[in-house]
């Protein structure tokens, strides 16, 4: 269980003067991430492991990288595009399923939809969802890389570079974070077991993100 509590430290707020700042408690995982529905009114939160592992110039970049989301009002755009994707998903499946119905199964003008047409639904469905989930993950994963780049620009590459690469070791961890939470989050653990979340991934590889800020031209 998470527990939300005031930071004990009054620096950690001010170092890039954003206030809204919380901690919740997670000794075992040091993470990040930030939430809200408009800018004015976001909320970054970090773990208690986080503060103990991280130096300075890194939990900075990490601060720096959850307010890269608030400017560039991820938590919301990500919300927006899955509910797009969704309705996209519901509307195709229904038209394909109709015009399998009429054109195979033989339904004709006003007879109602067979059980083929259900059944053919709930399939499209199923995979039309699984393949909307790749466009929302792409869409995550593009995310952490602007949000990196905000990172370094406000607290200075190697400092990003840092702090990502103190996170790749608990990367390979089961993840505590909520599943709600996890794409929200500036790491992504290790999931337990099988599961369609270690093929549709929220966030790209930590080298893949220490790669593309190496190529940034950036002090």
């Amino acid at each position: 269980m998470l527990l939300v509590t005031k930071p004990k430290f009054g620096y950690y707020k001010r170092l890039l003067n954003f206030h809204n700042v919380l901690v919740f408690k997670c000794q075992m995982l040091s993470n990040a991430f930030a939430t809200g529905w408009n800018k004015n009114d976001a909320l970054v939160s970090v773990s208690t492991g986080l503060l103990e592992r991280m130096n300075k110039d890194e939990l900075r970049a990490v601060l720096a990288h959850e307010i890269g989301h608030v400017a560039n009002g991820d938590m919301v755009t990500l919300s927006l595009i899955q509910g797009v994707v969704n309705a996209f998903v519901m509307f195709f499946a229904r038209v394909v399923g109709d015009f399998i119905d009429r054109n195979i199964f033989g339904r004709q003008d006003g007879e109602a939809p067979g059980l083929a047409y259900f059944a053919i639904t709930i399939v499209l469905d199923i995979v039309f969802g699984i393949l909307a989930s790749a466009i929302v993950m792409w869409f995550s994963r593009y995310r952490e890389y602007r949000a990196d780049e905000a990172g370094a620009q406000l607290a200075g590459k190697e400092a990003m570079i840092s702090a990502l690469l103190r996170l790749q070791a608990e990367s390979e961890m089961p993840d505590q974070m909520p599943k709600e939470m996890k794409a929200f989050a500036i790491a992504e653990g290790k999931e337990q077991g099988f599961s369609l979340a270690a093929l549709f991934q929220t966030h790209p590889s930590i080298e893949q993100r220490v790669a593309a800020l190496r190529q940034l031209n950036l002090p």
